[in-house]
């Protein structure tokens, strides 16, 4: 069994403290948070997370919902997906967060997990979640068995020659397609991030998947004000109808002008090692028209620079069927 200390933050700032001086005092100390606890745990007992002190804050006031002054929203970092999916601030008017919420794993997880632990989720390859493989995302330098071994289910897009997992979240591709913004507090301070600068690519250092450093938190999200007639659409394409990752998925946030495109933003999961921001698609989409050539266009452009390896080569097309599909529900006339 392996030992760990376990604390109770009584504030954001006494937890940033707790996590802070723990690492200070053991070089090279893991430091966690304790939320849902619903990757964590499961990690935690697969011996893939080896923290030496986990610090709960599951308590702390930051599962708020509320509308900003500017029409945006903001969402506590503990908000459980249930209550942020279900909330009418979230519902309807960022329909496309709500969709991607209710189709991730469970009604019971949802129940449990958090916005800031769905942000931080860790990969579902088979490789880095079994302790006795090599994997580089694990213990640099191991090496990937995944690029000549099992990777249905992984990376075509982001990919490299250390890594390609995928990440697993649907609330990530949607935050992506809302334009999100983090908010982190740390030892030095508080810092606003673009969720498009949150998520980094593996290259030479799979290890580190996100720009948090050591003992800083993530407290609440902010989604911008969506302009009048956005209409957004998640879908997701997957083995099973419930409680399963996706191969391909889509998140599409248009305003249409006129029939014409005004504005589009595009993001997939089950395809990237990030929340994939479809760039590429977006700037064929704006000030087009949503007809099927140019959507069909727009999802060749997305998956362009696909590299797909030996066992999943059929996501290029699955993704791309899956894009011209979610730009289709949400640019149809009503």
């Amino acid at each position: 069994m392996e030992m760990f200390q376990l604390s109770r933050a009584a504030s954001v700032r006494d937890a940033i403290s707790a996590g802070a001086a723990s690492a200070t005092a053991q070089q090279g100390a893991q430091v966690r948070f304790l939320a849902g606890g619903t990757t964590l745990l499961d990690l935690m007992k697969l011996d893939v997370e080896r923290p030496t002190r986990v610090v709960d804050i599951s308590r702390l006031p930051l599962d708020r919902i509320e509308a900003l002054p500017d029409g945006g929203v903001t969402i506590g970092a503990t908000a459980k997906n249930a209550d942020l999916a279900l909330h009418p601030l979230i519902r309807e008017p960022y329909a496309v967060l709500s969709q991607a919420l209710l189709s991730g794993a469970s009604a019971q997880l949802r129940n449990m997990a958090t916005t800031g632990g769905n942000l931080l989720q860790r990969t579902r390859c088979v490789y880095f979640r079994d302790a006795a493989m090599p994997c580089n995302k694990r213990e640099p330098g191991s090496g990937c068995p995944a690029i000549d071994g099992f990777n249905r289910t992984l990376a075509i897009l982001g990919t490299s020659d250390a890594c390609i997992a995928t990440n697993p979240s649907d609330m990530n591709v949607a935050l992506t397609a809302l334009d999100a913004t983090l908010h982190v507090e740390g030892p030095n301070g508080t810092r606003s991030i673009a969720i498009d600068d949150f998520f980094l690519l593996p290259g030479t250092t799979p290890q580190r998947e996100n720009v948090l450093d050591a003992g800083e938190l993530i407290t609440h999200v902010t989604l911008p004000p969506l302009p009048a007639g956005t209409r957004s659409v998640y879908l997701k394409l997957r083995d099973r109808a419930s409680y399963e990752f996706a191969l391909a998925s889509a998140a599409v946030v248009v305003t249409l002008n006129g029939g014409r495109i005004d504005q589009a933003r595009v993001a997939l999961g089950g395809v990237g090692t990030r929340p994939w921001h479809a760039l590429e698609a977006e700037a064929l989409l704006r000030g087009a028209m949503p007809d099927a050539a140019t959507l069909r266009k727009a999802a060749d452009a997305a998956l362009a620079d696909a590299k797909p390896h030996s066992q999943n080569g059929f996501k290029v097309e699955l993704a791309r069927r899956c894009i011209v599909h979610a730009l289709g529900q949400a640019t149809a006339v009503a």
